[in-house]
Formats: C-alpha cells, structure tokens, sequence
C-alpha cells in the first residue's frame, strides 16, 4: 500500500491524499488553494473512476472545494462525511464561485457536477470513537472505520481507517483549544485499554502551526488587550472570519470579555451559532448553556446584519464597536466593504486570525499593499490547528510507523521534523505534492 500526495503536505491548502492499495482506493479530502485563480489538487483524472470512497474532513474550501472534479472524472460513490460539513458545503461553493470570479477565472467543473455529489454519514454508523465494518461491495473485504470530531468547526472529523491489512489515521484539521466544540483523542479504545499493541501504520497529521507552541490563552489575552486598547479610544475593530469555525468561538468569547462595547455581527456568522445549539454533537459539555447565557446577556450590544441597508445603518451608529464579518481573507464584498470604512481611519484596527494566502486582500493588507490604509492592522493566529507540542501529543495517542506532517511551507516541516528526530522519534515525513511514499 501506499500514500499518494495530490495536495495539502508541504503547503497550506487543497488537502488531498490517495491511499492505493492491491484493490482499494481511498481519498481523504479534495480541496483547494486560495491563490492566482485557484489551485487545484494534482488529481490523476483516470483514477478517478477506480476510487473506492472518498472521505470528507470538514467543509472548509482547503479540504472540499475540488470534489465536483472527482464527479466531472467519474466518480460514482459516496463521499463519507457529516451532516454539519453538507449544510455547509453550499455557501462554501457559493463563496468559491465568487472569489474565482474575482478573478477572472472559470471553475473547472460545472454546477452538474456539484449536483452529483452523493453523502453517506459517518453517524449514521457510529457515534465517535467507535468502530464500524463497511463493505464497499457484495463479497469484498470489509474497511473498518473509525471517526472523532477534531475541534476545527461543526462536523469536522479525523478517521480512522483499516484495510488490505494496513492502519492509516489522518488528523483532518484538529485543536483541542475550541472555547465550544469538543475533540476527541484519537487513541483507540483497544490501545487506551491495553488490548492491542499494534500502531497505526501511517498517520496523516495536521501541523499548520509549525513550531508555534503558545496555547490559546496566550494568544486570545493579547487579542483582548489589543482589541480592547482601540475600543477604549473610541476606534473600531474588524475581525474578519471564517463563516463557520472559529468565529463562533470569537463571537461567544467577544460577548464575555469584551463589555459593554457593541457587536456587528453578519447574520451568517450567528446562524452558524445557532445551528450549534440544534446539532450540539459538536459541543463541548456545557457549551450549549453558555451560548444560550452570554447571548442573552449580549443582547443589547448585539447588531446582526444581512444587507447593505442593515450594514450602512449599523456603521453610521456613533461610537466604537467590534465586527465580525466573513471571510477570513477579506475576499468578500461584505468584509471589503468593513474594510473600506475603517482603513482611512489611524483609530481603527483589522485583525487578521487566520492563514492569509498569496495573493489575497489579507495578505495585500499584511504587506502593505493596499492604498490608502491608515488603520492598524494585526496578525494574531486563534488556534484552530496543531503546533508541535500538539502534534507530540497527538504520537504519543496515535502512534504510526511512518507519519507525514501536513498543512504548512515545506520548511516549517521541515524543521519540525528535524526537532522530533532530536527528540528521538522517528518514521516522520516532510512531502510536497507529487510525492508518494510506500506504507
């Protein structure tokens, strides 16, 4: 058996990862890169067709924005995954749409194609953390299946996957530092237990972090201070986010520690709120009660917005606020037309919580590239991903023979395997697209 990288090792973006094996074919996510007009995975359309199941993370564009290629091919399964990451899908591909526009460019694959996307979920078998048989057809070898939620975002899940003999585990995008969604420990209950002695045999690992070990208490304090350094003067701050992830973290820890100042929230970032408290799976132990407890004391300060009109009244009220809006990049005209009111102004400041890709207003906006700029702008990471002190602990959980770190440039893996190997651990991977290895 081996590991095909068609994307996501060596860069951040378009994740995509082929397991082949004497008859099986997996791929784990199909995703893309938010730069020039889009970048695709390095998909072997002829492949294609051969693939016994495809295996979906999360909805975010890095991981599931590619799967109509996998249809436009002939693709005729299933893309395992959850019913929160479908719902989501929707305004992700609406949202792909646009920024290719943007940019003068054509999708590769047309509505049809989306439209044949066919789901089965993963919860429909197991709760998480128990494993299930599947048998992709009548008298082939079962592929066992084992799923957990990885704190990214609503429906984000890692895998466990056994077939042909082999024992392949891939983190998905994993924190264990949500202020509301819960992660599952990707150790096994047999190796918990003591039962089974057998590692995996690859493990497929998010490290987009590198060697940044800070923990989130760390980095939401000095976002707090700064934030609350321009309310105080009586500037404004955007925050410009994912529509679902960490902006219903932000949102919830806005309401608790950021009083009494208002809130502009855009209605997609709410609703991606109260969808939590009607699918609570994803919730932490007492997240549902503290959403429900700090909205209701947040409701004055509370200003959600869904059209221009609503936009223009909430930015002609007087005095400071904060604002959250989509996306994390600043690629659409919602969080561009934020920031065009508060870039001409040296009171206000943008925040920047997230990977900013080439080419994309944020980064234009972090190498001071835009005219007419006079507000601060900020880069603070809130953790939705693993640095190393995360991914030591997630071998120590999920111990693998051979284990290939994902998500970040080439030379941050680089050197965070160099670091592990100093520590004595070995088996580890830096791989860049193209790049295969035998398992």
């Amino acid at each position: 058996m081996k590991l095909q990288v068609w994307g996501g090792a060596g860069e951040h973006g378009r994740s995509c990862y082929r397991i082949v094996g004497e008859r099986c074919r997996l791929l784990l996510d199909c995703g893309v890169k938010k730069e020039e007009r889009g970048l695709y995975p390095l998909l072997e359309p002829a492949e294609i067709p051969q693939l016994t199941a495809a295996f979906l993370s999360h909805a975010h564009e890095d991981h599931a924005m590619a799967l109509p290629l996998l249809y436009k091919h002939g693709y005729a399964g299933e893309i395992w995954t959850t019913r929160a990451t479908v719902r989501q899908l929707r305004k992700g591909f609406d949202g792909w749409k646009r920024f290719v526009a943007s940019r003068g460019g054509l999708l590769p694959y047309e509505q049809e194609h989306i439209d044949a996307m066919k789901f089965r979920f993963l919860e429909d078998y197991a709760p998480p953390r128990q494993a299930f048989d599947w048998v992709p057809a009548p008298g082939e070898e079962p592929i066992r299946l084992m799923w957990g939620r990885t704190g990214h975002l609503a429906g984000s899940v890692w895998l466990r996957i056994e077939a042909e003999g082999k024992r392949v585990f891939f983190s998905g995008d994993y924190s264990r530092e949500s202020a509301l969604l819960e992660a599952d420990s990707p150790e096994s209950p047999e190796e918990k237990s003591g039962l089974s002695t057998r590692i995996s045999d690859l493990s497929i690992v998010d490290n987009a972090y590198g060697t940044d070990d800070e923990p989130q208490a760390s980095k939401l304090e000095r976002l707090r201070t700064s934030i609350l350094s321009v309310l105080e003067r009586g500037g404004r701050t955007l925050l410009p986010l994912p529509a679902f992830g960490r902006s219903q973290d932000l949102l919830i820890w806005a309401c608790r520690y950021l009083s009494p100042y208002p809130i502009v929230v855009e209605r997609i970032i709410w609703q991606g709120l109260m969808d939590l408290l009607d699918d609570p799976l994803w919730l932490r132990a007492g997240s549902a009660e503290s959403i429900r407890r700090l909205t209701q004391d947040c409701v004055n300060r509370l200003i959600l917005v869904d059209s221009e009109e609503e936009r223009a009244d909430a930015l002609r009220r007087e005095g400071p606020c904060l604002i959250l809006a989509p996306d994390g990049m600043l690629e659409s005209a919602v969080s561009q037309r934020y920031l065009e009111h508060l870039a001409p102004g040296a009171d206000h400041l943008v925040v920047l919580t997230g990977h900013a890709s080439r080419g994309t207003r944020a980064r234009q906006l972090l190498d001071r590239q835009l005219p007419g700029v006079r507000c601060r702008v900020m880069h603070q990471f809130y953790k939705v991903h693993q640095g190393i002190g995360d991914v030591r602990l997630m071998l120590d959980e999920a111990p693998a023979s051979s284990v290939v770190l994902v998500h970040a440039p080439d030379t941050d893996t680089h050197e965070v395997c160099r670091i592990l190997r100093s520590e004595g651990r070995t088996g580890l991977f830096s791989l860049t697209p193209g790049m295969e290895i035998v398992i």
